[in-house]
Order: C-alpha cells, then sequence, then structure tokens
C-alpha cells in the first residue's frame, strides 16, 4: 500500500512529464531560431541599403562628371559657333546639373566642395558673342573656369566613392556585431536547453534507478536501506507501490516455503528413522536369522533409506544456503576432507565395484571447510549414482598461491550436451539416468556451484585433462583470509606448506 506522503503528492505522469520536457526545450530553439531571422534580416537589409546607396551615389557621381563634360563641351560649341540653339542646351545641363548637386549633397552633406561647386555653377556662363569674336584672353580664362570645374567634379566623385567604401565598412562592422551577438545568443540558448535536457532526464532516470535499487533490495540486500519513497512521474510511484506489494507477497511465500521445509524435514525423517531402525535391527538377527535373499532385502531397504535421507539433506542444505552467506573460514587438510566425503560412500562404491584414486599427501588450504566438504560430497554422490558398474573414481587437489584446484572424475555415460548449460539449475534432471532404486532431487549441483560460490569459486565441468574419464568436475577455490584471526603468521605457514605439497602424486587406494 502506497505511504501517505505518496497519496498527498501526486506528481505528473510520465507523458506530460516528457511533453513539458519538450515544450520547455524548444523553448529556447524557438527564440534562438526568431532572433537568427530577425538578425539575418537586419543583415539582409543592410546589404541591399548599402548596395542601392553604392550603386545609385557613383551613378549620380559619373552623371555630373558628365554633365560636367558635356557643359564645358556646349560652352566651347557656342563660342565657336554662336548658336542660341547650343545656349539653351547648355542651360538644361546647368539645370540638371544642380538638381543633381542637391541630391548629392543630401548624402554628403554641404561641404566645401559643394559649396564651391555651386558657386561655380552660378557663375559659368558660356562665352558671350562678343568675347567670341575678340576677346581671346576673356574666352581661354572663361574656358579655364569649365576645366576647374570639371577637376572638382571629379573630386567630388572621389569623396563620393570614398563615403560609399566608409558606409560598406561601417555596414560590414554592424552585420559582424549582429553576427558576434548572434552567436552569444546561440550560446547562452543552447546552453539553455542542454541544461534543460539533462534536468529532465535527471527527473526520469531518478526514479528507475530508485526502482532498481528497490528490486535489488527484493532481491536480497538489506529491505531499509531503500525505503525512501520515490518521487517522480505518477507511473513511477505507482510501479513502486506494486514492487512493495511483491516485496511483501515474496516475504509471505519465502515464510511458507520455510515452514514447509521445516514440517517436510520433521514429517519425512521420523518415520524414515523408524525404517532405517527397523531395516537394521531385522539385518541384525534381533528377530531370527533371515534367510539370503530376504537379508539382501532388507539391506536394499536400508540403502533406499540412506538414499531418501541423503535427498532430504540436499533440500535442507540448498534452502540453507539460499539464507546463509556467512563463511565459517578455517584452514584445513584437502586431503582429509576428500578422505572424509569417500567414507560417507564408501558402501556405495564397494557395491557398485568403483575403485577409486584419491590424494593422500596433505593440502593445506584456508576456506569454509564445511562448504568444500559439501561440494566434494555432492560430486561423490553424483559419481556414485552416475557412474559406470566396475568404473573408476578420480579425486586430484593441487594449488598454487592463489587458488585450490580439486577435480574428480569417473567413467560413464558423458553428460548430453542440451544438459550442459542447464546442469547447475536447481531440480533439473537431465537425459542421463539415476543408478538405484530412487530418483534423484535435481539440486545436488545445484547445492555444489552454491557452495562453489559462495566462497568466491566456481564448479565446472571440463573435459577430463587426464582423458581417462568421460565426466569431469573442477572445482577452483581461492584463499580466503579470515579477518577474525588473529595469527596471520600460522596462515603463511599453511600456504607455504600448501605450495610444497600441491604437486605431489596421487597414491590409489
Amino acid at each position: 500500500m502506497a505511504s501517505s506522503e505518496k497519496r498527498l503528492w501526486r506528481p505528473r505522469s510520465l507523458l506530460q512529464q516528457v511533453l513539458t520536457a519538450f515544450l520547455l526545450v524548444m523553448v529556447p530553439i524557438g527564440v534562438l531560431i526568431h532572433l537568427a531571422s530577425q538578425s539575418f534580416s537586419e543583415i539582409s537589409q543592410l546589404a541591399d541599403i548599402s548596395a542601392r546607396e553604392a550603386v545609385d551615389q557613383t551613378r549620380r557621381a559619373r552623371q555630373l562628371n558628365n554633365l560636367a563634360t558635356d557643359m564645358e563641351r556646349s560652352a566651347r560649341q557656342y563660342a565657336v559657333l554662336g548658336d542660341r540653339s547650343i545656349l539653351d542646351i547648355y542651360d538644361d545641363r546647368q539645370q540638371r546639373y544642380r538638381e543633381l548637386l542637391g541630391d548629392h549633397a543630401a548624402f554628403l552633406g554641404d561641404t566645401p566642395l559643394i559649396d564651391s561647386l555651386r558657386r561655380q555653377l552660378d557663375a559659368l556662363r558660356p562665352p558671350a558673342e562678343d568675347a567670341v569674336e575678340g576677346d581671346s584672353a576673356g574666352l581661354s580664362d572663361q574656358l579655364a573656369r569649365f576645366q576647374r570645374f570639371s577637376e572638382q567634379t571629379e573630386q567630388l566623385a572621389d569623396q563620393t566613392q570614398q563615403l560609399v567604401d566608409a558606409r560598406i565598412d561601417s555596414i560590414r562592422a554592424r552585420a559582424e556585431r549582429v553576427s558576434s551577438r548572434l552567436w552569444q545568443t546561440t550560446l547562452v540558448l543552447v546552453s539553455l536547453s542542454l541544461l534543460l535536457i539533462l534536468f529532465f532526464t535527471w527527473r526520469i532516470i531518478r526514479p528507475i534507478r530508485q526502482l532498481e535499487a528497490r528490486i535489488q533490495s527484493i532481491g536480497g540486500e538489506p529491505e531499509s536501506q531503500y525505503r525512501k519513497s520515490i518521487k517522480g512521474p505518477l507511473e513511477l510511484v505507482n510501479l513502486e507501490t506494486r514492487l512493495d506489494w511483491l516485496s511483501q507477497r515474496l516475504r509471505e511465500l519465502e515464510e511458507q516455503k520455510q515452514q514447509f521445509l521445516r514440517h517436510m524435514s520433521h514429517e519425512l525423517k521420523t518415520p524414515l528413522a523408524s525404517i532405517r531402525e527397523g531395516s537394521g535391527l531385522l539385518a541384525d538377527g534381533v528377530v531370527g536369522e533371515l534367510s539370503q535373499r530376504q537379508r539382501e532385502i532388507v539391506l536394499l531397504i536400508d540403502d533406499s533409506g540412506q538414499e531418501l535421507q541423503t535427498l532430504i539433506e540436499q533440500l535442507l542444505d540448498y534452502n540453507l544456503l539460499q539464507h546463509n552467506r556467512r563463511l565459517n573460514v578455517s584452514s584445513f587438510d584437502v586431503a582429509g576432507v576428500i578422505r572424509d566425503a569417500l567414507a560417507k560412500h564408501r558402501l556405495a562404491l564397494e557395491q557398485k565395484g568403483i575403485s577409486v584414486v584419491e590424494r593422500r599427501a596433505p593440502l593445506y588450504w584456508q576456506a569454509d571447510r564445511a562448504r568444500t566438504m559439501r561440494i566434494i560430497d555432492n560430486l561423490v554422490s553424483n559419481a556414485v549414482a552416475y557412474g559406470a558398474d566396475n568404473g573408476e573414481l578420480y579425486l586430484s587437489a593441487s594449488a598454487d598461491q592463489q587458488h585450490l584446484t580439486v577435480e574428480v572424475a569417473n567413467t560413464g555415460t558423458p553428460i548430453a550436451a542440451q544438459d550442459r548449460a542447464h546442469l547447475f539449475e536447481p531440480f533439473y534432471q537431465g537425459a542421463s539416468q539415476r543408478k538405484g532404486p530412487l530418483k534423484g532431487s535435481g539440486i545436488g549441483l545445484s547445492v555444489a556451484a552454491e557452495s562453489a560460490r559462495a566462497q568466491h569459486g566456481n564448479l565446472a565441468l571440463i573435459d577430463d585433462p587426464a582423458q581417462r574419464c568421460e565426466v569431469c568436475f573442477r572445482l577452483v577455490l581461492p584463499w580466503i583470509d579470515d579477518a577474525s584471526s588473529g595469527d596471520n603468521s600460522s596462515g603463511d605457514n599453511i600456504a607455504s606448506s600448501a605450495m610444497d605439497t600441491s604437486q605431489e602424486t596421487l597414491a590409489g587406494t
């Protein structure tokens, strides 16, 4: 059930949050597009104005030059011919020059050059007829004025070109300022968009990571570490509520499983003990001597009871391993552990005629002895159950500075390729048939693999390096430092002893 805090605080849905994030991220981008459009429009307008002014002023300056030249030509023609129609043409060109000069003054301003041209324009007249006929010096002086007028008109064209160039440079500088301002705005707005993207990404990823931690807590980590409620999109908050329900349901199922296993072990072991006790009394001849055939049946009942007890113990071991991850680290003799495991299956090995080759030389290692014993015991039990009658069983052990390697190999039917991937899964039973009156539970190898992983080791099915057997399991365990042990020197001596004896040969039983 959701907490009261969750009920009071209702975040937006995931869809609303994604849409809001998209809109907010698009706002700076939209502003940037708008500013860029305005800036490009401004630059384009400036360029258009600059081009038009340059063309107009350059054309006007060229027209003024042409008019000055035409006025001088008309004056010379009138001085030579004295035709009144030429004077009319001169007056038209002078008036046109005056108009263009006025327009040009609006662009350049009332500069001294324009004032000088205006004064000269008012003073310039074509030579009179009497000057044409008799006063050659006056004619030359009047024509020289036209020459000075043309020269100043050319100066006006040069000033116009310089001013046009200055205007173009000014517009270029302004365009550069607009471009620089646009780049700065782009940097700010894009950074803002990135910050918004990161913020909303964090808003979505944070509750997902909290849900991941919550799932990990359901998988076995301490529950109290992840009790902080999730604040985020409504769908993820609802998902946390469902996870809370699932966690509670899993705890209830786990309690039911524990209760079932406790009751099952009690209910099965009690009658099984009576059966084994009765079969033992019969085998001892307490109620009378048994015939050979009867003794075989009684022994078969006793062996089956022993196998059933082993299956029950494996179930309990599997359940214990699922909940007890603590290691009981100690120093022990690996060869002694192998002998103890073989002793538990001595009668079964003799009954099937399996010859055993084991390591007898001492090999000291530091790990969890009980778990290591459980691994080797399950591997030997597996070899007895599935190994060939009158076959062979090899147990070898070696060690280097970091790892202990134990190999258990037996003759018999090789494990099918399709079973190898599922070999260490609990309750999985492959194609190979178990030899004996009882069917296995399928958790022996799972218990062994779990015991190896609990010690940071590995249990794997390999090809027999010596090529003596069809089935070979290899156990690799690291040296485990016991943090609670205060005598480190003894551990060093044991490791040294393990190195000295790691390569000793095997002795047959």
